[in-house]
């Protein structure tokens, strides 16, 4: 597993490991780095078959193998608790963690994330495996935006995006890998154990979010034993990305509190 330090490097400090969605880049973070350098030693990775970890995502596993590599990059930083935050895909792999290793983590983030698939974003996975399976991987990746960003935003950051595109096509995680993925999450469903999860949790979620309806967040704060709900109406699915000042002091207000 290929992950990165930042921010403190003192023995006694406090760790969060960051977890993407399904594009699996440790690079998905940068605009939260800052923001947590003065708190936290923070590691950010590349998921299996994803970035320099790169190999092959596991036919069998699921989510849970995700949450095994987590616990692999745990046990190689000698620790046996962290803050944990995760945005979609990477929110189920805190779930995991939280259902199968109680006490593990400390807090837990999760960003646009879910108990239980919703019909909806199952729709919308199947349009993005259509476009992979009959049109290929530049048309993937071109309507990738579509359900990450809001509008406006795309419109505002068009070299951006084009700079994004680019490099998703240059460093493509295979088909293989992004189908058992897709696979992973769509099987995945907790729904029915989510107060056995006692991990102080923020959950954060956007109304303009047109892949996860933030109905599941709701569901996802309702069901949870001990959690918060932020709920905003712009940002979209990457709302860390699209509106990072406003994310950011939502989530070090929830991580320095006592």
């Amino acid at each position: 597993m290929h992950f990165d330090l930042h921010g403190r490097h003192d023995a006694d400090a406090p760790t969060i490991i960051l977890s993407s969605g399904l594009g699996g880049s440790a690079s998905y973070w940068a605009p939260q780095l800052a923001a947590l350098s003065d708190d936290y030693r923070i590691v950010s990775y590349d998921h299996r078959g994803c970035g320099h970890t790169g190999g092959e995502v596991p036919a069998d596993g699921g989510i849970a193998a995700m949450a095994d590599d987590v616990l692999e990059i745990a046990e190689q930083l000698g620790l046996t608790r962290f803050d944990f935050m995760g945005h979609a895909l990477g929110g189920l792999i805190g779930l995991d963690l939280a259902l199968r290793k109680p006490g593990i983590i400390g807090k837990l983030v999760l960003i646009n994330a879910w108990s239980k698939a919703d019909p909806h974003s199952g729709r919308c996975f199947d349009v993005r495996i259509e476009l992979l399976e009959k049109s290929g991987v530049p048309a993937f990746v071109k309507a990738q935006p579509l359900f990450l960003y809001p509008a406006v935003w795309m419109s505002e950051n068009v070299e951006r995006l084009e700079a994004e595109e680019r490099h998703a096509i240059d460093h493509f995680q295979g088909r293989t890998n992004i189908l058992r993925r897709i696979a992973a999450l769509r099987a995945f469903d907790v729904d029915d154990r989510l107060q056995d999860i006692k991990t102080e949790t923020l959950v954060i979620a956007t109304r303009d979010d047109l892949l996860v309806p933030y109905t599941r967040s709701i569901r996802l704060a309702e069901g949870l034993s001990n959690s918060q709900l932020q709920l905003v109406d712009f940002g979209a699915h990457a709302v860390n990305v699209t509106a990072p000042d406003a994310f950011n002091a939502a989530i070090l207000r929830f991580l320095r509190a006592a």
